[in-house]
């Protein structure tokens, strides 16, 4: 029986997600399930969804424990062969809604701002901390574990995971297994789906559907390009982003628009206010999106409830294929983000890259790429340049890294200068208090 515990059970959607799939399986249906969170009314929201699901759909197989607040967390974590992150430290407010509007102020727009730009790198050096005291707990009481994380920004905190701590990571994201057919279907080529075979490597948001090809073995790109190039030039949609990647530089990547348009210095411009308008691009769209997601709740749980009447099919996240590969021996493949150790030839090898993984017994096994095209290595290490100085700020406690990370992200550098780039950096440092003190 497998021990799985769930290190931010209060993002309850989530977790009943993973842990419903968990129990979807008959290799997991069995598992020791331990929610961890430090929020006790979601929690508690957790604890009611997933013991629903556990009677309705498991049998009562699986066996619920909830562990509240810091001083639970190793119980929490003892024992556990396996460990999905999902935490999000700050929150909503006061964090994220911080790592919006001091950048505004100086005439930085983002559209989510979690995983790179000034608010990613914010969310990352507010983290790594708490994942460290996880990782020394961990190391403790459960070294054989397989950490599973969800948690953005997916390439700082994955690779300092792999690079500083001895515990066994793999990031995960939901882009890679959905980027193919959500493409080939905004495109009108559902009739391509089954039987096609796809290569995507690169970096997390950014992995590139390097190969695609019909059952019969036909390249789809140049069909792919030729409708990706009409629908831009003959109407408005929200994937503007990344059909201009195709016409720009030949492949479609993993990550949304909304997300990409904030990778790169190309789209969201004070001095071209007209192209927001132009690439369909949502300006804080993450905070409308925390608004939302706040305001609805409670609706949305006793949705999910129905009287009691909860069920759950298994969905597309890898993390319950993954537990199952390694329990029952069974390969299954992933996308899955590791250091890169010379699995793409041209991007560094200390950086944190998603490519094709092979799960098993053994645990995550990554295939080896070779060489992308240039033009996306280039592309990528636009963003591994802020990952790997912002995880020398983590390792480092220097804020002089802070400040360099900022001045190589390429939107922020694409809009500010370096003095008013370093005073940004300085004021939400203070902004975020205790989560930032060890940069002071």
């Amino acid at each position: 029986m497998a021990k799985i515990t769930f290190m931010g059970a209060g993002s309850t959607v989530f977790a009943r997600n993973v842990l419903g799939d968990c129990m979807c399986s008959e290799a997991l249906c069995e598992s020791e399930i331990a929610l961890y969170d430090i929020d006790a009314k979601r929690l508690e929201d957790s604890e009611i969804i997933l013991n629903a699901i556990n009677k309705n759909v498991n049998e009562g197989r699986a066996q619920i424990k909830t562990y509240l607040g810091v001083e639970n967390r190793k119980e929490a974590l003892r024992g556990a062969d396996f460990v999905v992150n999902a935490i999000q430290v700050g929150g909503y407010d006061p964090c994220t809604i911080t790592d919006f509007e001091i950048p505004k102020k100086y005439g930085l727009r983002q559209t989510i701002a979690d995983s790179l730009g000034i608010g990613g790198i914010m969310r990352g050096l507010r983290t790594i901390p708490v994942m460290q005291e996880f990782a020394n707990d961990i190391e403790e009481v459960c070294p054989d574990a397989l950490f599973l994380n969800y948690t953005n920004p997916m390439g700082i905190l994955s690779g300092y995971m792999q690079r500083y701590t001895g515990v066994k990571t793999v990031g995960l994201c939901h882009s890679v297994q959905v980027c193919s057919k959500d493409l080939l279907t905004k495109l009108g080529m559902e009739d391509k789906l089954e039987g096609r075979v796809e290569t995507i490597a690169g970096i997390n948001h950014m992995g590139w559907l390097l190969d695609i090809r019909d059952k019969d073995g036909n390249d789809l790109y140049p069909e792919i390009r030729k409708r990706a190039a009409e629908k831009n030039a003959t109407e408005k949609h929200d994937d503007m982003v990344r059909f201009e990647y195709i016409k720009r530089l030949g492949y479609y990547c993993t990550e949304s628009s909304e997300h990409n348009a904030e990778y790169n210095p190309f789209f969201i411009k004070a001095k071209y206010p007209e192209l927001i308008e132009k690439y369909n691009i949502p300006l804080d769209e993450y905070p409308r999106r925390c608004i939302k997601q706040i305001a609805e709740w409670e609706e949305e749980k006793n949705n999910i409830l129905k009287d009691g009447k909860i069920t759950h099919e298994r969905s597309r996240e890898y993390a319950s294929h993954i537990m199952e590969a390694v329990v029952t021996n069974q390969p299954y493949k992933i996308g899955g983000n590791v250091i890169n150790k010379g699995m793409i030839e041209n991007l560094p090898a200390d950086a944190c890259v998603e490519v094709p993984c092979m799960i098993d017994g053994n645990g995550v096994n990554p295939c080896r790429v070779g060489r992308l095209p240039v033009q996306l290595a280039a592309m990528n290490m636009t963003n591994i340049n802020v990952q790997l100085l912002t995880i020398e700020a983590a390792a480092t406690k220097k804020k002089e890294y802070i400040y360099q990370a900022a001045m190589l992200d390429p939107h922020t550098a694409g809009e500010l200068c370096i003095d008013d780039i370093v005073k940004m950096c300085d004021e939400l440092i203070d902004a975020h208090g205790d989560y930032m003190k060890m940069y002071k």
